[in-house]
């Protein structure tokens, strides 16, 4: 212990022993942050509690300094209080600020002038809406560590060149899902692009799944998006009957098979006695709560005898359901 106090100043040493920080991690922290070792007792003291103060709890601070020891040592009302302010500007609820920096505590690191007022530009100009921006970055605050130039334009060049027009369409997409950002163009956007273009997706289809569905663009090819098309193959799919399934709900090719896509295939032909390729004229059909929808409109339909499509069964509300089929008595 001695040891390790005569390597570090003492002075914040003590700061983190008092906060319950055992030498290993102290000895890491002091390894990640060279600034740690001229650090001051006493300006640690003063961001630890101001970080109290905006709403985290006391139990995550230690992981927050873990991950950005440099926090400790920034000026309080150069550094954090800035950034803290402008993020609450953008931010709508109470606790947003506080959870986006427990998520990635090195957004307190960044300049505002620097580095968020830029990003703010950048995606205004890519026509992110005003009340959108703040929810991205505080749902993704990774993306102020990201380079405009080489990694975000490369992104929207990437989902211009889908056919997205500029008009506020790749903002779109962007702020749909702020966690896009985070791929490489090359290792994983592209290549799930150019496999659903394998599929039969023509270009109109695949502007429809970057903007209502761009997780599917985020998922690993080899992992993900090719053991559920050979699923759907073993079902006994044909190439045009997935092409109309994919496009007609994209997010197949990411649900999980087990979970997902056997038990409600397996309900369909086994439980409802329908034939397979019903579910290419409706594959709206997957997106259905097994228990919830498919299961009790079953069963209600069953007792009073109904034959009906899978989209008159499935596409309306319970009360429009129940009155489309007259089975109001069999569910109160």
């Amino acid at each position: 212990m001695e040891i390790c106090s005569s390597q570090h100043g003492s002075s914040i040493m003590w700061f983190f022993r008092d906060r319950g920080f055992d030498d290993k991690s102290i000895d890491e922290m002091f390894k990640k942050c060279k600034r740690l070792e001229g650090a001051q007792r006493e300006r640690a003291s003063e961001n630890w509690a101001y970080l109290k103060s905006i709403g985290i709890q006391e139990r995550k601070l230690p992981s927050i300094v873990s991950k950005c020891p440099k926090i400790l040592t920034l000026g309080l009302h150069e550094k954090l209080v800035p950034m803290v302010e402008c993020l609450s500007t953008l931010g709508t609820k109470p606790h947003e600020v506080a959870s986006a920096i427990v998520k990635f505590p090195h957004i307190l690191s960044h300049s505002v002038e620097e580095k968020l007022c830029p990003l703010l530009a950048f995606f205004q100009a890519l026509g992110v809406p005003e009340k959108q921006l703040g929810k991205m970055i505080l749902l993704n605050p990774r993306l102020i560590s990201y380079s405009i130039e080489s990694k975000l334009t490369e992104i929207a060049d990437f989902l211009a060149s889908l056919g997205l027009a500029r008009d506020g369409m790749v903002g779109k997409v962007m702020a749909k899902n702020p966690f896009i950002m985070g791929y490489s163009v090359e290792k994983r956007l592209r290549p799930t692009s150019e496999f659903l273009r394998s599929v039969g997706l023509t270009e109109h289809d695949l502007q429809t799944v970057a903007m209502n569905f761009p997780e599917v663009l985020c998922r690993d090819v080899n992992k993900v998006l090719k053991p559920n098309l050979d699923f759907l193959k073993r079902c006994g799919f044909g190439d045009g009957q997935i092409a109309a399934l994919v496009t007609g709900f994209p997010p197949i090719l990411i649900k999980s098979v087990r979970n997902s896509l056997e038990p409600r295939i397996k309900f369909l032909v086994e439980v409802m006695g329908r034939q397979i390729d019903e579910v290419i004229d409706y594959p709206d059909f997957f997106r259905h709560g097994l228990k919830k929808r498919l299961e009790s409109r079953h069963k209600l339909l069953k007792q009073k005898n109904i034959a009906c499509s899978l989209s008159e069964m499935l596409e309306c509300n319970q009360k429009k359901f129940l009155m489309k089929f007259g089975l109001f008595e069999g569910y109160a």
